[in-house]
């Protein structure tokens, strides 16, 4: 029975999937076997096991981790000037260097046992997210080291000999590391680059030795101006067979120091008036040893995978944290700045078309922290999650883009003068940078999310594809052979699943226990896991490898996945933070919103699907009845921008880890005058009540005249009105400030 079935069912089956199955180029294949599948492959099965999540618990420090947060950490932030280093100096002062290097700042993902921190990822995110709400150039700087870079493929596949030379000078800062991947020919599609080196023998230090000769063209090299150590990633050629009889070798990736000669660091660039240094750097015919490749000789050609698999976790990390951090100052200075700041004579914060955009904000900076926390959790207990990083990196840089744009439309002429005043400029022009780096969010969203996610994260399809392209056809067809049962029942639970939960609106899907009143959003959750999955099966099916070039069909799908990520996280903090009442409007208006994202996204991709009598057959199998869930109400939304614009614990659990500025900084005045202006905001009542709607030295004292307010409550009136009055100025200057053109040449853009 077996053998008939495989010659008339499995035989045909796999001659179907090797036309229909997207090819995976070796690439490709790299990618996806760097890091591991987690909480994505749940949300891809249909039925997320809830407590495989729940169970991690919150991310916690040790004493020394939160002993260095408040001390280093907060001592650093208070020297930091973020106007001086970006407009006035462009550049970290010599001081705070100095700063950086003794305590280890570069250092905080080494171990000890090399001089380094040692600190957990959860650690090294909350270092970098508070800091970047001080200085997103000082947040940078701190940033790049202790993610893709020399120290973490050194601690993953250097040397012993190498680890030892290496990683004491990066921890202690006598080296500055860089890396060299991007180059002009090749952006996102590092695979592209044209950098090579060929195999020879060179003398060296007076001998010969076995090496090769690189030359290579970098940019957008972050910390390449000062760096003293370049990872350099380029193809190797063979072309004489000195290593064997292949001539390409891969793409592999070797150490070298800056003053090697050959070694040209080009000027600056300037990334959008950041002050971070950044720049190109060239290679011609530089000698590289064997041994400066990282991990030696035996790793020629690994380099692909080994960068794939530092991004694993390193992009999960970095800027997902100085999102967070921006998206939490906008919300902490942009409720506080509603509340003071008024006009025809009530907070700004008063009017519902403002209230909105700071739902908006308390949301996003909710939702990201959220995911950041969740994430972190999951690489302190050693997992590498490539999807859910690559989910962090985009979802989290257009969360900050829209918070911040959000912030500024509310601040409006104060966040647009430059200034020391100005807290949110600077963090408005770095949007793009972070969007940018690290993998361009357009090709992330619409290729990588979904496109690896739903071959990684299926229990069969990866298994599947590799028995499709498995040279032996005979036993390709029995490894096929096994799966296809499997397969067909996982895809009959799946279907059953998704029409039932979508014809009955989730309403009988389950949940896991102790969570309460939010039990209604799990039950929604694994409705759409359910939707997703089937939706998944019956594109692959349909339009098979053709599914690989509809890039706006897989963004859209990428987009529902990434939805689930962060609606999940969301859920998993409010029950660390023990359900508190005070924060469900948070949760409501983030569920609420994630779940009509999620629909819109559905309903786009059946409304767009190639094949149009497919798109109808899903839209009606999984949502016949359309739109279920409606974006949150105003109601929520109200509830919301309250919530960041009143003292509580709630807006300090949202907005922990912002740095609160040094006395007379822009967030330190506008703080100040937001508490006291809720002190007094009896005494306002009785002044409005009596016909006096402004706040200013006329109404105070109209008001004492009149006997609405008395001797005590004008004087407390009185230092709340000239906090108010400080804290709504702008700067300006009598001449522009000095730039670097201005300077000289030695900071001119390459």
């Amino acid at each position: 029975m077996s053998s008939l079935r495989q010659k008339w069912i499995t035989a045909p089956l796999l001659n179907w999937i090797k036309k229909v199955l997207p090819p995976i180029s070796d690439t490709e294949r790299a990618a996806m076997e760097a890091g591991e599948v987690w909480w994505d492959a749940q949300l891809l099965s249909g039925k997320p096991d809830w407590d495989q999540l729940l169970s991690m618990g919150p991310p916690e420090l040790t004493d020394a981790e939160q002993a260095f947060i408040d001390g280093p950490v907060e001592e650093l932030c208070q020297m930091v000037d973020d106007w001086k280093i970006s407009y006035e100096d462009h550049d970290i002062s010599p001081e705070i260097w100095e700063f950086l290097k003794k305590n280890r700042f570069f250092g905080i993902i080494i171990p000890e046992e090399f001089g380094g921190l040692g600190f957990s990822p959860t650690a090294h995110a909350q270092i970098v997210t508070k800091i970047s709400t001080r200085s997103t150039s000082v947040g940078v700087t701190v940033m790049v080291p202790n993610s893709l870079g020399p120290g973490e493929l050194l601690m993953a596949h250097g040397t012993p000999e190498q680890k030892k030379h290496y990683l004491p000078r990066l921890a202690d800062g006598r080296d500055i590391p860089c890396f060299g991947l991007t180059s002009p020919e090749a952006g996102s599609d590092a695979a592209a680059m044209v950098d090579s080196g060929i195999v020879c023998y060179q003398e060296y230090k007076g001998e010969k030795t076995l090496g090769m000769r690189v030359n290579w063209h970098k940019r957008y090299i972050t910390l390449g101006p000062v760096a003293t150590v370049l990872g350099l990633a380029f193809k190797l050629y063979d072309p004489d067979h000195v290593l064997g009889d292949e001539e390409e070798l891969g793409i592999t990736v070797a150490l070298v120091p800056t003053d090697t000669p050959g070694v040209t660091i080009g000027q600056r660039h300037i990334p959008a008036m950041q002050a971070f240094m950044n720049g190109p750097n060239w290679g011609e015919d530089v000698f590289i040893p064997m041994d400066w490749i990282i991990g030696g000789q035996e790793n020629i050609g690994h380099g692909w995978h080994m960068l794939m698999s530092a991004l694993a976790a390193g992009r999960g990390i970095s800027l997902p944290s100085l999102s967070t951090g921006g998206a939490k100052l906008a919300a902490r200075t942009t409720g506080a700045y509603a509340h003071i700041r008024e006009q025809f004579g009530i907070p700004i914060g008063k009017f519902e078309g403002v209230q909105r955009r700071l739902a908006e904000i308390a949301s996003i900076a909710y939702v990201l922290d959220s995911a950041h926390k969740t994430t972190t959790r999951a690489l302190d207990q050693g997992r590498k999650p490539a999807v859910v990083s690559a989910i962090m990196k985009a979802h989290a840089t257009y969360g900050l883009r829209q918070a911040i744009n959000d912030a500024m439309d509310i601040h409006a002429g104060k966040a647009i003068i430059d200034g020391p005043l100005n807290y949110l400029g600077n963090v408005y022009r770095a949007v793009p940078v972070a969007i940018t780096v690290e993998g361009a969010n357009i090709l992330t969203r619409s290729l990588m999310i979904f496109g690896q996610g739903a071959i990684r994260c299926h229990p069969y399809l990866l298994q599947e594809m590799e028995a499709a392209t498995n040279p032996d056809e005979k036993a390709g067809i029995a490894e096929l052979d096994a799966l296809l049962p499997k397969h067909f029942l996982f895809q009959l639970k799946t279907f059953c699943r998704a029409v039932f939960h979508g014809w009955t609106g989730g309403l009988f899907a389950s949940s896991p226990r102790g969570v309460g009143e939010a039990a209604k959003y799990y039950r929604q959750m694994n409705r759409y896991s359910a939707v997703l999955t089937l939706v998944t099966e019956i594109s692959l099916m349909s339009l098979g490898g053709e599914l690989k070039r509809k890039e706006m069909i897989s963004a859209r799908l990428g987009d529902v996945l990434s939805e689930l990520y962060l609606l999940s996280s969301t859920l998993k903090r409010f029950k660390d933070d023990g359900s508190p009442d005070a924060d469900r409007p948070l949760l409501e208006f983030a569920m609420r919103a994630g779940f009509h994202n999620i629909e819109v996204s559905l309903i786009e991709v059946f409304h767009n699907f190639p094949v149009r009598f497919v798109g109808q057959l899903m839209h009606f199998l999984t949502m016949p009845w359309g739109h279920s869930i409606r974006a949150a109400s105003d109601r929520q939304a109200r509830a919301c921008a309250n919530l960041i614009m009143a003292p509580s614990d709630t807006r300090d659990r949202l907005t922990q880890g912002v740095f609160p500025g040094n006395s007379g900084d822009g967030v330190d005045i506008v703080e100040q005058a937001f508490l006291s202006a809720h002190e007094t905001e009896s005494i306002r009542e009785k002044m409005k009540k009596g016909g006096l709607r402004a706040l200013n030295e006329n109404a105070i004292d109209e008001a004492l005249e009149k006997g609405l307010i008395s001797e005590d409550e004008a004087e407390k009136i009185r230092v709340t009105y000239e906090a108010v009055n400080k804290a709504i100025q702008v700067d300006h200057f009598e001449s522009l400030p000095s730039t670097s053109a201005e300077r000289g040449s030695e900071e001119t853009p390459q």
